[in-house]
């Protein structure tokens, strides 16, 4: 069989699972309705079928591909189908959810009238989704993109007469639509740029761009910009990042979905698109800037939450925030790794939220807080740092090579040494310390190798922040690993801090997310008021 055959083949197969859940979605709600839990088995099967498609694909994509994982295939669906190595991963990865989280709904809605309703918007969504990540041109990523957004307002307005989601709605509605702008801002200056929309043009020209050494204008700064303002604003970075804790009176199955998948598609739009963003270092650089504060931000307002389903949501905006820090030091296959595993904790998070009180009542707790010598915080760090250096001597990587995995890597350091600087507290012994600096040693070595592992896997070690090894990189490295450090000395010292007037009054203000959710809901009520009759 030839190289153009199997690749017509392969993508066949992939487009076959989203085409078939976007027919279906497309069906008249009123006869889903009728038959509501008959419709949800449908799209279960059909989603079990869209992963078994995609698997195979992947399968064959992966056995059969080229030494270049980003060499599009040379066949006539090039300009519709872009599946190469990146694309076969999330594929598999979201089509997988999808097919647990359809599953899932049948029991959770049967009986509701709307069942039928649910359905179809989920299919439809789930189908845009997954042709996000086969898209082969810049338009028909930006068409997905936004039928994907669509197809998520309607799935939180699931419940109409609820005045919180119809709040939370039409908040991301209004970011939404400015993420859009910025996308189809990039569409006309690509081709303006370009004169194409097809990856596969797109990335050699970039290719070129990076080989030949040359200055960017100002038209590929504005493109790279762009992106990455169209990615934060999809993935709630901050200060874009009110909506998405706001949308716990959807299902349950939306929540498992939208954490687990639809997030993640501003990350996938950097990742996607790194030849282009990467010609920008500066945008890059803010990127990594305001990911790390949503994440060092959302992190802290996470802790003083009791609900567990809006603890999750701040979650994973401070995990989207980790995540665009990654994209943004060029760390794209760490990004890739992030976002699978990301992925998979938090649909299983949403799908368990129920039963989570439960496990908490008979989990283990401390019986009083760690009062650790503060020589046992500096030996674990230590033993970290010093940890991280051995991974990475074993590994053969050097800092001046590999800047971006090392200050990924440090910063990793820090929560092993909050990790081990528990375990330290409660008994200290050689055993113990022991034990603590052998596991910490393999988790280290297991991190930087799954790295470099998905890394050659979707072919993501080709692009990288030219300016980290530069003085202006020098400084942002080291402004990210300050506050870092410094977020890994309020952990280890909060259990002292507590009875401080001070850290009471901060303990409210974060409690309410430091009031940028009431601003923002104050906004949007101003711009497009929600019915006083709604109950």
């Amino acid at each position: 069989m030839s190289n153009e055959t199997m690749h017509l083949m392969t993508n066949l197969c992939a487009g076959a699972g989203p085409l078939a859940l976007l027919v279906f979605g497309l069906l008249p709600t009123a006869g889903l309705n009728r038959q509501g839990k008959r419709a949800a088995r449908t799209a279960a099967t059909l989603a079990l079928a869209a992963f078994g498609s995609s698997l195979l694909a992947a399968v064959t994509l992966l056995g059969h591909s080229s030494p270049d994982p980003q060499a599009a295939p040379a066949d006539g669906m090039a300009a519709f189908i872009y599946f190469d190595n990146l694309a076969a991963v999330l594929l598999v990865l979201v089509s997988f959810l999808l097919a647990v989280v359809s599953r899932y709904a049948i029991n959770y809605l049967a009986g509701d009238p709307a069942q039928g309703r649910f359905t179809k918007w989920l299919c439809l969504t789930g189908g845009a989704v997954l042709t996000i990540i086969l898209s082969g041109n810049l338009v028909q990523f930006a068409l997905a993109w936004c039928a994907t957004s669509l197809g998520l307002h309607q799935l939180l307005l699931f419940y109409p007469d609820r005045p919180g989601a119809v709040l939370a709605a039409r908040k991301k509605f209004i970011i939404s639509r400015l993420g859009d702008v910025c996308l189809l801002t990039v569409i006309v200056l690509v081709h303006q740029t370009f004169h194409s929309w097809n990856f596969s043009v797109l990335f050699a020209a970039a290719r070129q761009i990076h080989q030949a050494g040359v200055s960017t204008g100002m038209d590929i700064s504005a493109i790279a910009f762009l992106l990455v303002a169209g990615a934060m604003l999809k993935s709630a970075q901050f200060p874009f990042h009110s909506w998405l804790p706001d949308t716990m009176e959807t299902p349950t199955p939306v929540s498992a979905l939208m954490h687990a998948g639809i997030i993640n598609a501003g990350g996938y739009l950097i990742i996607r698109m790194q030849p282009l963003v990467t010609l920008s270092p500066a945008a890059m650089s803010t990127l990594a800037l305001f990911g790390a504060f949503t994440a060092l931000f959302a992190s802290l307002v996470m802790l003083t939450h009791a609900s567990v389903k809006r603890s999750l949501a701040f979650s994973t905006v401070a995990q989207m925030g980790f995540m665009m820090l990654e994209c943004g030091l060029g760390a794209f296959g760490l990004a890739v790794l992030h976002l699978v595993a990301h992925s998979l904790y938090k649909a299983h998070a949403f799908l368990a939220s129920g039963s989570m009180v439960s496990l908490t009542k008979s989990a283990w707790t401390p019986t009083a807080r760690p009062q650790a010598h503060p020589l046992t915080l500096v030996a674990a760090f230590a033993t970290a740092i010093g940890l991280v250096m051995l991974a990475m001597r074993w590994l053969g990587l050097e800092a001046g090579h590999a800047p971006a995995p090392v200050l990924l890597g440090c910063t990793f350091a820090m929560a092993l040494a909050y990790a081990l600087w528990n375990l330290w507290s409660q008994s200290l012994n050689f055993k113990m310390a022991a034990f603590g600096a052998v596991v910490g040693g393999g988790i280290m070595v297991v991190y930087f190798e799954l790295h470099q592992v998905f890394s050659r896997l979707t072919g993501q070690n080709e692009w990288a922040n030219s300016q980290l090894n530069t003085w202006p990189g020098m400084v942002l490295m080291a402004v990210l690993l300050t506050l870092f450090l410094l977020v890994l000395v309020v952990q280890t010292q909060l259990p002292t801090w507590t009875h401080r007037p001070f850290f009471q009054a901060a303990y409210v203000h974060a409690r309410n997310g430091f009031y940028f959710t009431t601003l923002a809901n104050r906004l949007v009520a101003a711009v497009w008021p929600v019915k006083k009759n709604l109950k």
